[in-house]
């Protein structure tokens, strides 16, 4: 019996390298964990309201780069004619 693993075509879908034992924390995963988290106590300055409006503008042009180059001309051009 796999315990904690999903069985497809009677093989297992993951496994891990613990071997039923608990895995230990290296000290390498925990100075990345580390620098990690320092980052994201930095990133919550004054900016970070507008960093994260910008980043969500950013994805919604960056999935529609087409249509809104589009529109941006098409204002572009009606501004013109005005």
């Amino acid at each position: 019996m796999i315990t904690g693993a999903q069985v497809a075509d009677g093989l297992p879908a993951w496994s891990t390298a613990a071997f039923g034992e608990l895995p230990g924390i290296t000290a390498l995963e925990m100075r990345a964990l580390s620098d990690h988290l320092r980052h994201c106590r930095r990133s919550k300055g004054r900016f970070f309201g507008l960093h994260g409006a910008a980043q969500t503008m950013h994805r919604f042009v960056a999935s529609r780069f087409v249509t809104t180059v589009l529109l941006t001309g098409l204002l572009i051009g009606l501004g013109c004619l005005v």
